[in-house]
């Protein structure tokens, strides 16, 4: 069975799976985390209609944002669009549909799906533009707002080890969104850093179980961007 997880490209992996108006869902925080290769097997695959569940829409030419510079996406679910120039004409003119929300709470819908909560109640957005159109319900003196728990047809996740059955390790904030995607959509691939045997992972350290991953490709290169490199200038020494 594992040995049939693993494929040996991107494009060989999303092959059978991409379709026009389908619903992916896409790891990561700005670009630190994203399944880059696999949204690259996207791009070029020419999908078109899709519906993106995303904490963004990456940056203009990097990420999910080559997705937009070819208008490959119909809507986008994301709690943040601050770094994307393309997207945000694209947004302004009407061309894409945006459901925002709070970024706690994009978490949990995600995380809601993945373990089959269909809905489930916050505080969050109450009294504000978030909460239009959204049942009401009042819990000990407070009003809380309903939330529907989010799936996909597919899920796009990036990790830093893996193994042969799909169990996967993420690294520190690359952590981000990919554990809560892997578990909410009907399929998951997974592309990794480094892939490992069955046993060579520690169990206490393994985040996502491989019940959760159907495919996964390994990366011949990881290529790390940073989206604003914000730097300290140094002190003066006494040399200087």
């Amino acid at each position: 069975m594992s040995v049939r997880k693993i494929y040996s490209t991107a494009a060989s992996a999303l092959a059978d799976v991409l379709r026009d108006d389908m619903t992916i869902m896409s790891g990561g925080f700005g670009l630190c985390g994203i399944p880059s290769v696999l949204i690259d097997a996207v791009l070029a695959s020419g999908v078109r209609g899709l519906t993106i569940i995303s904490n963004n829409p990456g940056a203009e030419g990097l990420g999910l944002g080559k997705l937009f510079n070819t208008r490959q996406v119909r809507k986008l679910i994301c709690s943040y669009a601050g770094e994307n120039a393309q997207f945000a004409r694209q947004y302004m003119a009407g061309e894409v549909e945006v459901e925002f929300n709070p970024q706690g709470t994009l978490a949990e819908r995600i995380r809601a799906g993945g373990a089959g909560i269909p809905a489930f109640y916050t505080r969050t957005g109450v009294g504000t533009v978030i909460a239009e159109g959204k049942p009401l319900a009042e819990f000990d003196g407070k009003t809380y707002l309903m939330e529907r728990g989010l799936t996909a047809d597919l899920a796009l996740v990036h990790a830093w080890k893996g193994d042969t059955e799909g169990n996967l390790v993420y690294r520190m904030t690359a952590r981000n969104f990919n554990p809560m995607m892997a578990s909410a959509a009907a399929l998951t691939v997974a592309e990794v850093e480094t892939l490992l045997e069955p046993g060579q992972i520690d169990p206490d350290q393994i985040i996502t179980p491989g019940i959760f991953v159907d495919r996964i490709v390994v990366l011949d290169k990881v290529d790390k961007r940073i989206e604003q490199r914000t730097v300290r200038r140094r002190a003066a020494t006494v040399e200087e």
